[in-house]
């Protein structure tokens, strides 16, 4: 079991930044990336990022592009979402999720197959 701990969500004013952190209790042999999902009040849960453990590979969904980065500390764990100029729209529980590689009868699967507790971030006009 991988447990993930969110921190860093707040409220901040349109256009400043914030920083959330990710720390999973550890990876397993199936670990392959750590990512961020978001989800706002009446919305359906949108993706935010990505970071593979191994080659550091980036991923970002269109809201977010040129605005988010995301980083990685393989030493402890830990993932971070650096968030700039943040608009009003990305007020929403931030969670993060912890991807895994199974092989079935050969055939890759991926999953999100653990998820932490999420982190509010709120963005006032």
């Amino acid at each position: 079991q991988v447990r993930l701990v969110e921190s860093g969500g707040g409220l901040v004013q349109a256009g400043g930044s914030l920083r959330l952190s990710c720390a999973a209790s550890k990876r397993t042999l199936n670990s392959i990336s750590m990512g961020w999902f978001r989800q706002a009040p009446g919305k359906e849960r949108e993706f935010v990022a990505t970071i593979a453990w191994n080659d550091s590979s980036t991923y970002f969904g269109d809201s977010v592009k040129g605005r988010f980065t995301i980083s990685k500390e393989n030493a402890k764990n830990t993932v971070y979402l650096q968030m700039n100029n943040l608009k009003p729209e990305d007020t929403a529980l931030y969670y993060c999720a912890a991807e895994s590689l199974y092989y079935e009868g050969g055939v890759g699967r991926r999953e999100f197959d653990y998820w932490g507790q999420g982190t509010q971030v709120t963005v006032s006009s």
